[in-house]
């Protein structure tokens, strides 16, 4: 991690490059033959630019000709209207914790960011004033509850009701996250930070009223990923049938498809019905996948970081070491969690060896579940660093240094998981409570 900071910041290496060279050295020293490390750095590469690719550059697409429509100023201008240049952030809050609880981070930032830039235009507030909370309130919904892929996960190993654990993840989520938002722009490192917008993700222009679309079809083509993929979501916790209506509705809610067919209503919406021709609305799109180009490299090299990692046997390490403490199975599977995060940089890593190990103390310790899973949960956001892809999407579209992004991010990943191991013992000491 030291010698990657060192190239970024000392020697100001290209961070696809400083990563993927650190990985190559990390693979020599855990062992990992000389000959297998080049496909081991293409595995990493290719499961994390096939997870993330297609739902990046679709939704930067979709927000980049929601923003040349002037969509984007509709519904920042809207949200304004609403709540206020004041409680700005708590738009942005509110906002992202409705979108957030069915959609992954990932997605529902790529949506969502471009209004947030609107909002830095119209404002003239600071980028991180604006951002920061809809970042923050993501990462807690994406984080901290099912239906994502971590808490699922693990609420399948631990036979745990995904109901329970959304219910009584809420009380926690919402009110971490919601403080968090708040209080991390107000930080006096964080307002030093002034970040510019990237280039080319968004439009410079500024639209009068007249030319923008309709609130309407804004919103709608804003919120038609979301149903989507929220409803999918819910069909699928509702039942576990197999038909055929079921299988369509889980494809067009996959965040890929879902994408795919917003990005094909909002070429029409936002092209040829109101006067703006196919070439132009062609343009915006390529715009935003040559901005995104460099943001998928460096990611892409995160998860070839990640693999190494992972292949040479760190959380292996890690599950033994820690197999014989003798502490609560709740800040086990939490503190277990925190390590492999901090160590892989993967969440759904961490959350799987966690709940392995401290499974086995599950059946005699009175605990509940659900309190098991959103305590492995709560501990798989801590310490977001650079060898966690969503650490780079983060940096790349807030504009960060490496530095900065670490004060930040890191910062608020780890204080979001402490808040929400606070938050399990609370619950589940309530829970005892109420049952006696």
């Amino acid at each position: 991690m030291l010698i990657l900071l060192l190239l970024m910041t000392k020697l100001r290496l290209n961070g696809f490059a400083a990563l993927l060279l650190v990985a190559v050295g990390v693979g020599v020293v855990r062992g990992i033959p000389l000959e297998k490390i080049p496909d081991v750095l293409s595995e990493g590469i290719g499961g994390q630019i096939g997870d993330t690719m297609l739902t990046i550059g679709l939704g930067a697409m979709v927000g980049r000709v929601m923003g040349d429509s002037g969509a984007a100023q509709r519904i920042a201008g809207r949200l304004l209207d609403a709540f206020g240049p004041r409680w700005v952030q708590v738009a942005m809050v509110v906002t992202s914790m409705l979108i957030g609880v069915t959609m992954f981070y990932e997605v529902a930032f790529i949506i969502i960011v471009p209004i947030a830039f609107t909002l830095v235009r119209v404002t003239g507030a600071k980028l991180l004033w604006v951002g920061l909370p809809m970042s923050i309130a993501l990462s807690t919904m994406h984080s901290f509850l099912p239906p994502h892929p971590g808490p699922t996960a693990v609420a399948s190993t631990f036979h745990a009701s995904i109901g329970l654990t959304l219910f009584y993840g809420l009380f926690i989520a919402v009110p971490a996250g919601a403080l968090v938002s708040l209080v991390w722009p107000r930080l006096p490192f964080v307002r030093a930070m002034d970040p510019a917008i990237p280039q080319g993700l968004v439009s410079e222009r500024e639209f009068t009223d007249q030319e923008m679309p309709g609130l309407g079809w804004s919103l709608s083509v804003a919120l038609f990923p979301v149903v989507l993929i929220a409803g999918a979501a819910v069909t699928d916790l509702a039942t576990s049938a197999q038909t055929p209506f079921l299988h369509f509705v889980a494809f067009v809610g996959s965040a890929p498809i879902a994408l795919l067919l917003t990005l094909l209503l909002a070429v029409w919406a936002f092209g040829p019905r109101i006067g703006r021709s196919l070439d132009e609305v062609s343009a915006s799109c390529t715009s935003a996948a040559k901005a995104m180009a460099m943001i998928l490299l460096v990611i892409g090299a995160g998860g070839a970081f990640k693999n190494v990692l992972v292949e040479g046997g760190i959380s292996d390490y890690i599950k033994d070491a820690t197999a014989h403490w003798s502490i609560s199975p709740i800040v086990l599977a939490w503190l277990i969690a925190v390590i492999l995060r901090i160590a892989l940089g993967s969440a759904t890593v961490a959350v799987v060896t966690a709940s392995g190990v401290v499974l086995p103390l599950l059946a005699g310790s009175g605990t509940h579940p659900e309190m098991m899973v959103l305590a492995v949960s709560c501990g798989s956001i801590a310490f977001s660093h650079v060898n966690d892809p969503g650490f780079w999407l983060f940096k790349e579209y807030f504009n960060l240094s490496v530095i900065d992004a670490i004060k930040v991010r890191t910062t608020y990943t780890t204080v979001l998981a402490v808040l929400g191991l606070g938050g399990v013992l609370a619950v589940e000491w309530a829970l005892d409570v109420l049952s006696l």
